[in-house]
């Protein structure tokens, strides 16, 4: 697998951070948003997690929309993702 650069780092922390913070914004925890969506609160971790060298898939930011129900460019339309850093 390649070493992910700098770039592919900072939009990998700015994905788990937007998950993070519009799960909170439901006022639910992990365990208690897994447990809403069925799934594995591990998955939701997974997500969250800026350590997560593997990142996040389109298709998993995808189906964390539709838990929420809004749509992907209602995820990435935030000024965090509208500036270098």
């Amino acid at each position: 697998m390649a070493e992910l650069t700098t770039e592919d780092t900072i939009l990998q922390i700015k994905i788990a951070e937007r998950i993070q913070f519009l799960r909170l914004k439901t006022g639910l925890s992990q365990t208690d948003f897994a447990q809403k969506h069925h799934i594995d609160r591990q998955v939701i971790n997974r997500w969250e997690s800026i350590k997560n060298k593997r990142g996040v898939t389109i298709y998993s930011i995808q189906k964390f929309c539709k838990m929420l129900d809004i749509t992907l460019k209602d995820f990435f339309d935030d000024e965090k993702f509208n500036k270098d850093a």
